[in-house]
């Protein structure tokens, strides 16, 4: 997620059936290990917890741990093919690091308190929707799943990187991917920074895609992981686009309530209650009559 923000989303008039428990839970994990558990990134202390817990493309295309001349040599700035096997010598600076296993806890893990700020903010926005349709154990399947997507893809564009990956980003790319494909029309509201700070309502739609074309447009140098961002957006895409147009994919995967549309229902097409009663999916399962709120 970029530090400083020209479009900050606030809050989205998408109503759940209930509060979110796993995206308040993942929200208070991020930032319980960001003050209680992980030092300040910009100090010794948190390069070295850096490079023990984050994910490396070197690590994980090599399937072994650095070593401490590959660090030195990564943090100096003197190597940028410090992954190379010529530069693989001296000892194994955390003998007992699991690579793949660190592509998990380095989505728990951030540069700042900008970055884990920015990134619970549109956690929190656009997951408790998503959490709402898929439920609590499908929705943390899909949240780690698309963080995985994102390590992939980032990898794919730097498999030789010994420049540890840290942040939420990827994961929460995949589930802003996720509501842009169910909920493309439901409101927004924004703060804008630009000649005149100002608020405005927009539909996610544009929210979201716009987001996604200015990660191509980040520099390479700028210290953000976009194809990881990228990545993790498109695998959410590609993701809600199969299970909205299967309906054994939705009875699958959403919860029963949202598996098809009536009049009053939330309409996961546009973001907004329809007035047409034909249920928009050929919906045959008796119609909710609970609370949507």
């Amino acid at each position: 997620m970029t530090r400083v923000e020209a479009v900050i989303p606030l809050h989205d008039e998408n109503p759940t059936r209930g509060l979110a428990w796993v995206t308040v839970v993942l929200i208070a994990i991020n930032i319980a290990v960001f003050f209680l558990i992980q030092p300040r990134a910009d100090t010794s202390e948190g390069l070295e917890f850096s490079y023990q817990y984050a994910a490396i493309p070197c690590e994980i295309s090599r399937g072994d741990p650095l070593t401490t001349d590959q660090i030195v040599e990564t943090i100096s700035g003197r190597d940028t093919t410090a992954c190379d096997d010529a530069q693989a010598t001296g000892p194994v600076a955390f003998p007992d690091k699991q690579p793949l296993l660190a592509v998990i806890t380095s989505m728990f893990l951030h540069g700042d308190i900008f970055h884990l700020g920015f990134n619970m903010l549109f956690l929190w926005i656009f997951g408790n929707n998503v959490e709402d349709h898929l439920g609590k154990i499908k929705y943390i399947v899909f949240y780690l799943v698309s963080g995985i997507a994102a390590t992939a893809t980032h990898l794919a564009f730097g498999f030789d990187s010994t420049i540890p990956i840290i942040g939420a980003s990827g994961a929460i790319a995949g589930v802003m991917g996720a509501y842009l494909v169910w909920f493309p029309n439901a409101r927004v509201r924004t703060l804008v920074f630009a000649i005149f700070v100002f608020f405005v309502e927009i539909a996610a739609k544009w929210l979201l895609v716009a987001w996604l074309v200015s990660q191509f447009f980040l520099a390479d140098d700028s210290g953000i992981a976009r194809w990881a961002h990228i990545g993790g957006f498109v695998f959410g895409v590609l993701f809600a686009l199969a299970v909205r147009e299967s309906l054994r994919a939705r009875r699958a995967l959403w919860r029963t309530a949202y598996v098809g549309n009536d009049a009053g229902w939330w309409d996961n097409r546009h973001g907004g209650r329809v007035e047409d009663p034909t249920p928009p999916y050929g919906n045959d399962l008796p119609p909710y009559d609970g609370p949507i709120r």
